[in-house]
């Protein structure tokens, strides 16, 4: 689990042991002690005797196994985290929990030696994954190498939801926009940047405190200033001569719509501090905008501030 899944070896179902000759016991019921949640719509309870109608089924979609135990308050977690995982995952794969003391032949094949478990299986054949109780994203990770795996093998097929799962709560609407948000929405939709750049700027007007049009105006002119950026030749020019203002406010920009947010905001600290006058205000205003580009609240702008504030006094 702590490898770097880039690095992990695919996942591969051939030359594994084979599972469906299996038969017999039962678990505790959820939502009684010692049973697990509700199931959701991908999620199933398995015994001995319908395990191998579950092998079977691993022909057509991927199925996670979730060994656990009533003793366990870590597989009553995990069994939580999975089952959250199964409904985002909206039939991608199955989720099946089986009472690993209840049903010890099904433990004994997958050779589990504690619970919380999780096998995956594919065309009928078990894969390890991990036990214990990791953290939700690691699972996660783990999950979609499971699903590559089951496409590289050509285990392609959703799972229907089952009968008689709850229905998945509607997702909120979203509020609609003011007017003149929608309309800068609308212009960007359409690649019309000037007048998004229009709405907003007539959005500040009206409300100079609209933090919202504020971030948005900041992004059209990112955009703007970006779209016919010659990267190599700004990237060069801010190297051969620090001072050369232009190049350096070319280049932050660009590793700001890139992602490589400190990298923009530490080029232009460090370009408050060669520079003075007009040229020292015009980076000073530039870093500014972009902390409204990518969000006050970041701590990444917070950390920038504090830099500007000392190269500045």
């Amino acid at each position: 689990m702590s490898q770097n899944p880039a690095h992990q070896p695919r996942l591969d179902v051939r030359g594994a042991i084979d599972l469906s000759g299996l038969g017999r016991p039962a678990t505790p019921a959820p939502g009684t002690p010692g049973g697990l949640p509700a199931p959701g719509a991908y999620v199933v309870d398995v015994d001995t005797e319908g395990f191998p109608a579950l092998v079977q089924s691993s022909t057509q979609h991927p199925v996670v196994v979730l060994l656990w135990a009533s003793w366990s308050e870590a597989s009553i977690n995990l069994a939580r985290d999975l089952g959250t995982l199964a409904d985002q995952y909206a039939g991608r794969l199955l989720l099946a929990r089986i009472d690993s003391e209840a049903n010890p032949q099904v433990a004994a094949a997958f050779q589990a030696q504690s619970v919380p478990s999780v096998v995956a299986v594919l065309a009928g054949q078990p894969l390890p994954l991990f036990q214990g109780v990791p953290q939700l994203d690691q699972v996660r990770g783990v999950l979609d190498q499971v699903l590559e795996a089951a496409a590289a093998n050509g285990i392609t097929g959703t799972v229907p939801p089952r009968d008689g799962a709850p229905e998945p709560e509607p997702e909120p609407e979203e509020p609609p926009l003011p007017p003149l948000h929608q309309e800068a929405y609308d212009a960007i939709e359409r690649d019309d940047l000037p007048a998004a750049a229009a709405a907003y700027e007539q959005a500040l007007r009206e409300n100079p405190r609209d933090d919202m049009a504020r971030a948005g105006l900041a992004q059209v002119g990112l955009l703007t200033r970006t779209r016919d950026v010659d990267l190599a030749a700004v990237r060069t020019a801010a190297a051969e001569d620090p001072r050369d203002v232009d190049a350096q406010l070319a280049v932050a920009d660009v590793d700001v719509l890139g992602g490589q947010v400190e990298d923009a905001f530490a080029r232009l600290v460090d370009t408050v501090r060669v520079t003075a006058g007009a040229d020292r205000e015009r980076v000073r205003v530039r870093l500014v905008e972009l902390f409204d580009v990518v969000g006050q609240e970041d701590p990444r702008v917070a950390a920038a501030r504090r830099a500007l504030a000392s190269a500045l006094y």
